[in-house]
């Protein structure tokens, strides 16, 4: 294996090794991601850069249970909010591994019952193969195939997706509800945003301030939810042709 480095990214060097989601510095959601990064170090969040030699290939972004941001219970436990590796021809040859490893080892460190991870085989989250090849075992799952898996560490009560379905009945209309966590939702909304101003549809958009707020969210992944009159459309970011094939299936 090449030349391997692995940065600790803080408060402190966050200046220097800034959030590696490989978006342009000059991206309005890679500013947001960085002002919510800087609000959640002191809630224990860890960012970890890999480095293959020069350049950064990869990272792990993972916050003690309690502070997660996802719709689940996972209190005693390190939760994994991202992992990445970038390009494809970096993936399958260990690096991932590493990088959960030093969660692993951040855990044992504070005393973890284990570490938590929600899984999808669908976009913009990663697939359990990797976490399977870390001795992780899935606990329960949910449609459409998020599985929540967990490396045991020592005896204790296991996390447990929340109850999200019952949280859509608060939302009237056509609604889209994310947060920070993902900088990747910004330029979206800002586009469904005059998308739905144009078609003369009202559009209401609620942030995530709080992790408390991330774990009762209306589905299990909470970067961005579209919802309609009760009903999740789309837990993920999209673009405004998906978008716009929602609205003309959904509403008009």
């Amino acid at each position: 294996m090449p030349d391997v480095v692995i940065i600790d990214v803080d408060e402190n060097n966050i200046s220097q090794y800034p959030p590696k989601c490989f978006l342009n510095p000059k991206n309005e959601g890679y500013q947001i991601k960085l002002e919510w990064l800087k609000k959640r170090f002191s809630e224990g969040l860890k960012i970890k850069l890999l480095y293959l030699e020069t350049k950064c290939i990869g990272f792990i972004e993972y916050v003690p249970g309690e502070h997660a941001w996802r719709a689940v219970d996972a209190k005693g436990y390190m939760f994994i909010h991202c992992i990445w590796i970038s390009p494809n021809k970096h993936k399958e040859k260990g690096y991932g591994s590493l990088l959960v490893k030093e969660c692993i080892k951040d855990a044992k460190k504070e005393g973890k019952y284990g570490v938590a991870v929600i899984t999808s085989e669908g976009p913009f989250m990663a697939g359990k193969d990797l976490f399977l090849k870390n001795e992780f075992k899935s606990i329960t799952s949910a449609k459409p195939s998020f599985e929540l898996m967990v490396k045991i560490l020592k005896e204790g009560p296991l996390p447990k997706f929340n109850d999200w379905e019952k949280q859509l009945s608060k939302y009237e209309g056509l609604n889209i509800i994310y947060s920070n966590q993902c900088p990747w939702v910004a330029r979206s909304i800002k586009e469904l945003s005059e998308t739905t101003k144009k078609k003369g549809l009202e559009l209401k958009v609620t942030e995530l301030k709080n992790a408390e707020q991330a774990q009762n969210a209306s589905s299990i992944y909470t970067t961005f939810n579209l919802v309609y009159n009760g009903k999740l459309l789309i837990d993920h970011y999209i673009s405004n042709t998906r978008f716009l094939n929602l609205i003309n299936k959904e509403i008009e």
